[in-house]
C-alpha cells in the first residue's frame, strides 16, 4: 500500500514539508510506497532529495500523479497540459514507477463534457502513445464533477483505445457524481490499474466540518478517514481481488482530522480490511 502526498497537502502548500519530508512521514505511517504529484514537484531539488529519502526509508515510488486539465478551450493551454503528463511519465520512469495518474479536466464555463471530450481524447491519445513508448501506463482518475462518472471514464478509455490508458479507481469520488462505487467497479474492474483508497460520509446541514463536498445532486459528503465513512471498502477490495487486481492501493485522505493522523489511521484501517479479504 502507498500514501498519496495529497493526503498531507497542507504541509506542502504552507512550505513546512518537502517531498522528502513527506516520504519520511509515510514510512512512520506504515506505507510501503508513495504517490507524488506534479503540482508539488521541482525536478532540480526533488530528484536527488527524493532518491535519498526513498533509499533511507526503504520505500518505492508507487505512482507519480500528473495534475493536468485537458478541458481548456485554447490549444496552447492544452499543449502545456499534455507536457505535464509527458513530464510526469519521465519522472515515473526515473524512479521506476509503472503508472502515472492523469485527469480529464475541469468544467470550463459554458462547455459540456461532450464538447470537451474531443480535447480530452486528443490529449490523452498523444500522452498515452508517449507513455507506451516508455513502458508506463496512464491511469485516468474518476475526478471532479465534469468527467467523474464510470460511464464517462469508460467512454474516454474506449475512444483513446490505447493499452497505455487504464483506470485509477477512486473509491470515494463516485459519490460526488451520484454514482454508486460498487456499481462503478462492476463497470470498470477490467480497466483498473491503480486504486485510490478514499472515504466519504453523507452529512446534513448541521455538520460543521470544513471538508465537505457537494455532489452533482446537492448531497453533502464529508471527507473521512478511510474505513470510517459510507463507502463499502471491504466489498470493493474483495471485488478487486476476485478480478485479479494485485497492484498498488494508494491511501488518499481528504477529511477534517489533522492530516498526519488521518493518513496514518487510514493506512491502519486498510491493513485491517486486507486481513478480511
Amino acid at each position: 500500500m502507498s500514501l498519496s502526498v495529497w493526503s498531507c497537502h497542507k504541509y506542502m502548500y504552507d512550505g513546512s514539508w518537502t517531498n522528502a519530508d513527506f516520504i519520511d512521514f509515510a514510512k512512520t505511517a506504515g506505507a510501503e510506497g508513495v504517490e507524488l504529484l506534479s503540482v508539488f514537484w521541482n525536478p532540480e531539488e526533488d530528484i536527488p532529495r527524493v532518491e535519498e529519502a526513498l533509499s533511507r526509508n526503504g520505500l518505492v515510488m508507487a505512482c507519480f500523479g500528473a495534475c493536468n486539465n485537458l478541458a481548456v478551450p485554447d490549444e496552447a493551454g492544452r499543449r502545456a497540459q499534455v507536457k505535464d503528463i509527458t513530464d510526469s511519465v519521465d519522472t515515473a520512469v526515473h524512479f521506476g514507477a509503472k503508472v502515472v495518474r492523469v485527469f480529464s479536466g475541469d468544467k470550463p464555463e459554458g462547455v459540456t463534457f461532450e464538447q470537451a471530450k474531443d480535447w480530452i481524447i486528443s490529449g490523452l491519445k498523444e500522452a498515452a502513445a508517449y507513455a507506451h513508448s516508455k513502458g508506463v501506463t496512464l491511469c485516468l482518475e474518476n475526478h471532479g464533477h465534469f468527467a467523474g462518472k464510470a460511464k464517462q471514464v469508460l467512454e474516454v478509455i474506449g475512444e483513446v483505445n490505447s493499452p497505455a490508458l487504464k483506470s485509477t479507481f477512486d473509491t470515494g469520488n463516485f459519490l460526488l457524481v451520484d454514482d454508486n462505487p460498487e456499481q462503478a467497479l462492476d463497470q470498470l474492474k477490467s480497466m483498473v490499474a491503480h486504486v485510490h483508497f478514499k472515504d466519504f460520509k453523507k452529512v446534513d446541514e448541521s455538520y460543521e466540518g470544513k471538508a465537505v463536498y457537494p455532489s452533482l445532486s446537492g448531497v453533502r459528503y464529508a471527507g473521512k478517514i478511510s474505513g470510517e465513512g459510507d463507502v463499502n471498502l471491504t466489498h470493493i477490495l474483495r471485488t478487486l481481488k476476485a478480478a485479479g487486481y494485485r497492484d498498488w492501493l494508494s491511501v488518499e485522505f481528504e477529511g477534517d482530522e489533522e492530516q498526519k493522523t488521518g493518513s496514518a489511521r487510514s493506512i491502519g484501517n486498510l491493513k485491517e480490511i486486507l486481513t478480511t479479504v
